[in-house]
């Protein structure tokens, strides 16, 4: 027997079944199209073997408006006008397109300012990085403009609060010093804080108050004392508060650290932040910047509880500036605790250029300078 793919004297007579044979040379093949079907591809009308025949929907039919009739979300009257050569900064501020984070901003401002003009809080909730590029300065004059009627910072915010006053400097190469376990050892830090806030304890005073107080009272003087936000809540009245978490903060790592005397002064300030939170009804603000999960966090909580105690929470502002908007402080400060009872801001953008840009918006409205 012949193997299979060698022909046998049967199969010489007939052609291959791949090869076509005189009959079928004058058909085309299934799969090649002819000059019909290359006719109805063109006009759209054809289709794979086995499916309807479907025609395109036709666009004679549809229904139109005159332009000038549509109502839009942007016009002229809402561009951005060119920058002049020595124009004002007010009058830069004044020529920002009246569109997205530009609106924003300025709607903003105008919150602040009519809460300060009503007596309502102004409370800013700030994470460490605020402080780490530069940014102290700018918030002490808010203080004492009255722009920030309260501060909330979360542990690492009194560590570079603290070493901004006594050195002018703070943020530690983490990397570089990881490796040997120098990170976080730096003495005067985990001593001196730790210390202000076993005293504070001891006289009842809050976290943020009693660093607040110690760097005030040092001696010898802080140089750079004007730099501290919580030395500058002390001096003005002002509501300092901070929000631990325990082992988030170098300090935890020195032997002079109470936990004991840190969990009952943080613990107060959640109580005298809540105290702050109570009053933003009927016009205040409450401003997120550069905390991520702490403070979002700590903020509903007290939002539940003022309302648990029956203080009305409504008609009030919250807003969020960070380069990234993340879920916590979306969710838990910008919609959850104002809706259907206020108004919620996103401000995208780095904080070294967006918070001096709301600040410089605000001191020019704000009027002169109430310092105290």
């Amino acid at each position: 027997m012949a193997p299979a793919d060698v022909p046998t004297s049967a199969s010489r007579g007939r052609a291959p079944a791949n090869v076509p044979t005189s009959a079928s040379r004058g058909r085309a093949p299934a799969d090649v199209p002819t000059s019909a079907s290359r006719g109805q591809a063109r006009r759209g009308t054809a289709v794979r073997a086995g499916s309807p025949a479907k025609a395109p929907l036709s666009l004679a039919g549809i229904a139109t408006y005159p332009l000038a009739r549509r109502p839009a979300k942007v016009s002229l009257a809402d561009a951005a006008r060119p920058h002049r050569r020595g124009a004002s900064l007010g009058g830069f501020l004044e020529s920002l397109p009246r569109v997205l984070a530009a609106q924003t901003l300025l709607a903003l401002r105008d919150e602040i300012l009519r809460a300060r003009d009503r007596g309502r809080p102004v409370i800013w909730g700030l994470g460490a990085h605020v402080l780490k590029v530069g940014l102290s300065p700018v918030l002490v004059d808010l203080m004492e403009r009255g722009l920030v009627t309260a501060i909330a910072l979360n542990g690492a915010g009194v560590v570079h609060d603290f070493e901004l006053a006594v050195v002018g400097r703070t943020s530690e190469d983490v990397e570089k010093g990881l490796g040997s376990g120098a990170f976080g050892m730096a003495r005067e830090t985990g001593e001196e804080v730790n210390r202000a806030i076993v005293e504070g304890d001891r006289d009842g005073l809050g976290l943020g108050a009693a660093v607040g107080r110690h760097l005030a009272l040092r001696r010898p003087r802080p140089p750079h004392l004007d730099a501290s936000l919580l030395a500058a809540a002390w001096r003005l009245g002002l509501r300092a508060t901070v929000h631990v978490a325990i082992g988030t903060d170098v300090v935890h790592l020195h032997p002079a650290c109470d936990p004991a005397a840190v969990g009952r002064a943080t613990h107060l300030d959640f109580r005298l932040f809540a105290a702050e939170v109570a009053r933003l009804g009927k016009g205040g603000v409450y401003l997120n910047v550069g905390s991520a999960v702490v403070l979002p966090e700590v903020f509903l909580k007290a939002v539940t509880l003022a309302r648990n105690l029956g203080h009305r929470l409504s008609d009030f502002t919250t807003a969020n500036l960070d380069f990234l908007q993340s879920y916590r402080p979306g969710t838990n400060v910008v919609e959850r605790p104002v809706k259907g009872s206020g108004r919620g801001y996103r401000l995208t953008g780095h904080h070294e250029i967006v918070v001096p840009l709301l600040a410089a918006a605000l001191v020019e409205r704000a009027g002169p300078r109430r310092r105290r």
